[in-house]
Order: C-alpha cells, then sequence, then structure tokens
C-alpha cells in the first residue's frame, strides 16, 4: 500500500495551484498568518483541527476529511518509525 501524503501537500497543489492563488491570500482568507499557512504547506506542521474547520468554512472540504488526511499521514510515519515491544493481552475469563 501506498504511503498516504501530507495534506499540506494536497492543500498546495490540489487547493492553492489549481485556484491560482497565493499563500498570503488564502491565509488572509482562513484568518491565519501567512508563515502557519506555509509550514502546513511545506509539510513541517500538520493540519491541525482548527485549520480544517477554517479550510471547511472556507469552502475547501470538510474539516473531517482534512483530519482523515492527517490521521493517515501521521498513522502512516508512525508505522514505519515503530520500533518497540509489545505483549498480547490475555482476555479476561
Amino acid at each position: 500500500m501506498k504511503n498516504p501524503v501530507h495534506p499540506g501537500e494536497i492543500l498546495r497543489e490540489d487547493v492553492i495551484v489549481e485556484l491560482d492563488l497565493t499563500v498570503g491570500e488564502v491565509a488572509e482568507a482562513l484568518g491565519i498568518s501567512r508563515v502557519a499557512l506555509s509550514r502546513v504547506l511545506h509539510e513541517h506542521t500538520r493540519v491541525t483541527p482548527n485549520v480544517a474547520l477554517r479550510l471547511e468554512a472556507a469552502g475547501i472540504g470538510t474539516a473531517r476529511a482534512w483530519l482523515a488526511m492527517q490521521t493517515a499521514y501521521d498513522l502512516a510515519e508512525a508505522r514505519a518509525g515503530a520500533d518497540f515491544k509489545v505483549r498480547k493481552l490475555n482476555p479476561v475469563a
């Protein structure tokens, strides 16, 4: 299975580029700083519930979809770096 992409890449390539907008224009529309949006777009930080709600309010998908993409990405990253020992728990009779 292919690893999921960071939602910042989707926002950057499928929204901002396709709509021919600047990062500043989108940040202003969302009510966040250009730096905060840029950090998401360049995959330095995650899409938070707050940003997801702002994207939804701006008509760019649903908050649930943005958070699902972020969770899928985070889970893939955690699996790739997982190096721990876990013991199965015995079911209680």
